[in-house]
């Protein structure tokens, strides 16, 4: 009898340990990771487009939780609380599943997500070493453009990191006019009463992007294009976007300013002594968009006579700079343009904003940042702004296990 419990006891042990050692290959299967980062500042004054304004506020406050679900599928789920006007805002910006186990350098990412196209679209905004988006994000993209959909990307069995993809999403928040609208909108055009189709997948994207090392540095470029089928604006409908000039400080992430096709351009280079990045390190990087084939449409057709149909493309590009020069502080500069159209009866309106800004940061350690931040903006008919120097100061603390951040 004692021989058999001793055999009882020994394969129970066994398998316990089996278990637990089953376990602790992939913790995460049990243990996912879930964090916060708590995003909070002070600013002097508005800024266009900006999630940022006036005053004290919160900022892009996330909850996050991710981990693998089994070994072929990894999810994740980031929520994100905001203050606007002095109101509590829940929004879902992350709830996608991805694939693991692909051949191919194949990988499938559904739900909600960031898309992939340019550089700094698909990293979460508090990584960023400014306090807010480029100009041209935040005309273009909404600051950052998450969506519903799928995307395939692959990744080349190449000694150089390439990578392709396509992506396709609903597209609400880049829809014509900047704001979200139901399935059919309704509009009276030059007093005829029409009915707006928008399509259910607005948005698709293909981009592709290389990388490599150079000496003590790493590099990446890439190309992006969106497709947005509900990008253009219809004969009438503009007075509803006019309104924006009124409202330039909406928080709804949408685009302000859409077309049919959107052009990107990116480019990254980043540095640091020996290789070391911990110590010091440098990075340049820079983005350049082109929107293209926003003039309206008139009953659902293009409008050859329509004066709006000679003006030039929309563009916005930043050049930026960041140098950690001890482990502790790093300091940035970084100077944008942005040239859009604004439509007002049968033409169009050129609007231009130029940012020039400068930010130093100190780091306690890879979870907290306190940053302080000087902004020049110019802007020619945009929006009715006037010239400003902003000061913002900010700071970015995470909480639990943390990801790490994007090339």
């Amino acid at each position: 009898m004692n021989v058999l419990n001793n055999r009882v006891t020994c394969v129970a042990a066994a398998c316990a340990i089996f278990s637990t050692s089953a376990f602790a290959q992939d913790s995460s299967l049990t243990n996912p990771a879930i964090s916060a980062v708590l995003d909070g500042y002070y600013q002097n004054s508005d800024r266009p487009m900006a999630e940022r304004g006036e005053g004290f506020g919160l900022g892009h406050t996330e909850l996050a939780m991710s981990a693998n679900i089994d070994d072929m599928f990894y999810g994740k789920l980031t929520a994100v609380i905001e203050m606007h006007e002095g109101e509590t805002e829940i929004g879902l910006e992350e709830a996608f599943i991805q694939t693991l186990a692909m051949p191919g350098g194949l990988s499938i990412r559904a739900g909600r997500f960031l898309s992939d196209v340019g550089y700094l679209n698909n990293q979460h905004v508090h990584t960023d070493s400014f306090s807010d988006r480029p100009a041209a994000y935040r005309a273009f993209l909404g600051s950052h453009y998450f969506d519903d959909g799928v995307r395939l990307n692959w990744v080349a069995p190449t000694d150089l990191y390439w990578t392709m993809g396509l992506e396709s999403f609903k597209g609400d928040s880049m829809r014509a006019a900047g704001g979200e609208h139901d399935e059919h909108d309704h509009f009276d055009a030059e007093d005829d009463h029409a009915e707006r189709d928008y399509k259910n997948i607005g948005i698709y994207t293909a981009y592709t992007k290389i990388g490599g090392d150079i000496g003590n540095g790493s590099w990446q470029a890439g190309l992006s294009y969106m497709r947005n089928e509900n990008g253009r604006m219809v004969e009438g409908e503009h007075e509803d976007h006019a309104a924006l000039e009124a409202g330039h400080d909406d928080h709804s992430h949408s685009a302000t300013f859409t077309g049919e096709n959107t052009y990107i351009a990116d480019f990254v280079y980043k540095w640091a002594p020996n290789g070391n990045y911990k110590y010091q390190h440098l990075t340049v990087s820079g983005e350049y968009f082109k929107v293209t084939d926003f003039a309206p449409l008139e009953d659902g057709h293009d409008h050859d006579a329509h004066s709006a149909e000679s003006v030039d493309d929309m563009t916005g590009w930043y050049l930026s700079s960041v140098y950690q020069f001890t482990p502790n502080w790093s300091a940035g500069v970084r100077y944008g343009e942005t040239d859009v159209q604004e439509l007002h009866g049968d033409h169009f309106h050129p609007e231009k904003l130029k940012e020039t800004e400068v930010s130093l940061a100190w780091h306690h350690s890879h979870f907290s940042t306190v940053r302080l931040q000087y902004t020049n903006q110019q802007g020619t008919n945009y929006f009715g702004i006037e010239d400003d120097n902003i000061f913002t100061l900010q700071y970015v603390m995470t909480l639990g296990a943390h990801g790490a951040h994007q090339f």
